[in-house]
């Protein structure tokens, strides 16, 4: 599964709902389903760490006059 540790946001978040697709119908295997949701909480897990990277970047940015970016600031402070 290390090939989900390097999956863009969107590549993981379609990969997942290939796998819920899977899952939801219901004609594989016991030990395939297990596999495909072991897969779908690795590439959850993904989409939560991008997703909050995001979110960190975006609370970082800083604003000037007239409500221009103007860079970034620490979260801590």
């Amino acid at each position: 599964m290390s090939d989900v540790e390097n999956m863009s946001f969107e590549d993981a978040i379609k990969e997942l709902e290939k796998v819920v697709g899977q899952l939801e119908r219901g004609d594989v295997a016991l030990d395939e389903s297990i596999a495909l949701y072991e897969r779908g909480a690795a590439l959850k897990a993904r989409c939560e760490a991008k997703l909050k990277e995001a979110e960190e970047k975006v609370a970082k940015i800083t604003l000037g006059e007239g409500g221009s970016p103007v860079g970034t600031a620490s979260l801590d402070g």
